[in-house]
């Protein structure tokens, strides 16, 4: 397309944009078993198209003899214009339209999908009047948090832990995800004593297990779960030496507290005051029975 071609399907989008909603255009498709001579949608190119936070979105419109026309992408939002054929109209560079040589598909890529991007997209011909083919881009956000949504976790020194993070409800599986002490990035390989593990254990969800084996003082901080692309969650670990807690944990789980010793000392008492119960009650009966005799 020449530079004078472009300028002036830009500026007859812009007219007629100015003088009608966004949704005011028609759809043209060949009619069943007939001939048709100007540019007319693919029954091919989807109406819906879903995406993943952080990932990318495509967006394809296959055109069927376009001839001299042009191809435009435009947000039903607020009418911006994203691209004329494959030249961007915005300077948000995550936008761009891909046209491969000889092939009637024009796609519409939107880089590191936000939440903001969804909603309605349309595909113009820019024929008189101008017909389009509308596209709803719906972007999923995955759950990203700590297995069992403690945000403080105590455990005893030389002890074992494991810290899961549990992504749900994704579509795409994480390319990668980071665990952080504090600020500074875990290790497996250069520890012996931390050990990561990622398992898909549903079609929409992905576990990561940290697991610290002979927990000690300098291990406590702050334990951070990095998916990417996507939302953080963290956990606060005490490593604690001979203090007792009562969230503290021996060797499970994060946010599943274990026992200690001062269960044993609650049944203990408990029992006493069962057993004392039972001797009142035998004494009472036995001195009822006294008096009937007497």
């Amino acid at each position: 397309m020449t530079p004078c071609t472009l300028l002036t399907a830009v500026l007859a989008l812009l007219c007629v944009r100015d003088g009608a909603s966004s949704t005011e255009c028609r759809q043209e498709r060949a009619p069943d078993g007939g001939a048709f001579s100007g540019p007319f949608f693919d029954p091919s190119t989807p109406t819906n198209v879903t995406a993943q936070l952080g990932t990318h979105a495509f967006l394809p419109c296959v055109v069927q003899q376009l001839a001299d026309k042009s191809v435009s992408w435009v947000r039903n939002r607020d009418s911006h214009i994203l691209t004329v054929d494959r030249y961007a109209f915005i300077a948000d560079e995550r936008f761009q339209c891909f046209h491969p040589e000889d092939s009637e598909t024009w796609t519409l890529q939107i880089k590191y999908v936000q939440t903001r991007d969804a909603g309605l997209y349309e595909c113009q011909i820019s024929t008189e009047p101008k017909i389009c083919h509308i596209i709803s881009l719906n972007v999923i956000v995955p759950r990203v948090a700590i297995l069992g949504g403690d945000r403080d976790l105590h455990v005893n020194a030389g002890s074992t832990v494991t810290i899961q993070c549990v992504i749900s409800q994704s579509i795409e599986q994480p390319a990668f995800i980071f665990w952080y002490h504090n600020v500074e990035r875990v290790m497996s390989p250069a520890s012996r004593r931390h050990w990561q593990a990622v398992e898909r254990t549903a079609p929409d969800t992905t576990v990561s297990t940290l697991t610290i084996e002979r927990v000690i003082k300098t291990d406590s901080g702050n334990y951070t779960c990095s998916p990417s692309n996507l939302p953080s969650a963290s956990v606060l670990l005490h490593v604690l030496n001979g203090e007792h807690h009562a969230a503290m944990q021996d060797g499970v789980s994060a946010g599943h507290p274990a026992g200690h010793p001062g269960h044993l000392w609650l049944f203990c008492v408990g029992l006493s005051l069962v057993s004392a119960f039972l001797d009142a009650t035998a004494s009472r009966k036995l001195s009822a029975r006294n008096d009937d005799v007497t």
